[in-house]
């Protein structure tokens, strides 16, 4: 019974998904709490780093559609970088998505398999 309760008291981890596509943010999100996340969603860049600044969360998942917004999701990953360091980045992308960049802690390429975004998000929330 005390591992129950200490299981149904402690933190769900949080995290913050910035996503554009009006289609996968809500699949993303219910994959998340599905797998026991707290997630809050954002449909841009400045309300994401302002809410970022604002509440804590472990990670930030950047949705990254195409190369051509490589660059805007790298400018935003260095904001969140420079005002909260010790945040886990992942990008999100589709296989399309072919240039790697050095600022997230992670790229994970996947087409929209719940599973496998979980099982990403999981590895990289892992404690060493």
């Amino acid at each position: 019974m005390g591992s129950m309760a200490t299981a149904m008291s402690s933190p769900k981890t949080r995290i913050l998904h910035l996503c554009a596509r009006e289609h996968l943010l809500p699949l993303r999100d219910h994959a998340l709490r599905n797998a026991g996340y707290e997630v809050d969603s954002v449909g841009d860049s400045n309300t994401a780093l302002t809410r970022a600044c604002s509440t804590h969360f472990e990670m930030v998942i950047i949705d990254v559609e195409s190369d051509a917004q490589m660059a805007r999701a790298e400018a935003f990953c260095e904001h969140i970088r420079k005002a909260l360091p010790n945040i886990v980045v992942a990008f999100a992308c589709n296989w399309q998505v072919s240039h790697n960049s050095q600022c997230p802690d992670e790229v994970i390429h996947t087409e929209f398999n719940p599973d496998a975004f979980v099982s990403g998000i999981r590895q990289m929330l892992k404690p060493n």
